[in-house]
């Protein structure tokens, strides 16, 4: 057996016993790629795997506005109250944090196993929701260069 099989079975089994649906997922996906001899798709999912997977994401955080359920009035009021306000920061951070997140996995991808067992060890002793490797990159890439300004 491949490094490179063992290694997806064990982000599989990380997966699943730390209940991240979508580390698991993407791990058997990918053995089942490997399994059937579909090497030749890795680079085109390598390439435009995280726009394809942003896309669908951000198609289902418009849902909601395609289907009328968010009104105007509750748009503008997002805009006007201090909830709305600390709402959109929040969202403007978490986006910085994500993008660096990705910047580092891109990097530095050895790091995701740290990721999925911090996020297993998050779920089993905190009873935390792991809501994926982007975010937890992004607090990492953080701690990392908070780390280098103390150096």
């Amino acid at each position: 057996m491949q490094n490179s099989t063992i290694l997806m079975l064990l982000i599989l089994v990380l997966g699943i016993w730390g209940r991240s649906n979508i580390i698991a997922a993407a791990a058997g996906i990918l053995l089942v790629l490997q399994f059937i001899n579909l090497h030749t798709f890795l680079p085109i999912l390598e390439r435009r795997g995280l726009e394809i997977g942003l896309v669908f994401l951000v198609i289902a955080v418009l849902v909601p506005f395609a289907s009328g359920r968010v009104s105007i009035g509750e748009i503008i009021k997002s805009f006007l109250t201090l909830p709305g306000v600390i709402a959109i920061i929040s969202g403007a951070l978490a986006t910085i944090l994500n993008g660096h997140g990705l910047s580092l996995l891109q990097r530095e991808p050895y790091l995701m196993i740290g990721l999925v067992v911090g996020s297993i060890i998050g779920v089993i002793t905190f009873g935390g929701i792991p809501v994926g490797p982007l975010m937890a990159g992004g607090i990492a890439a953080l701690l990392l260069q908070l780390a280098g300004l103390i150096r």
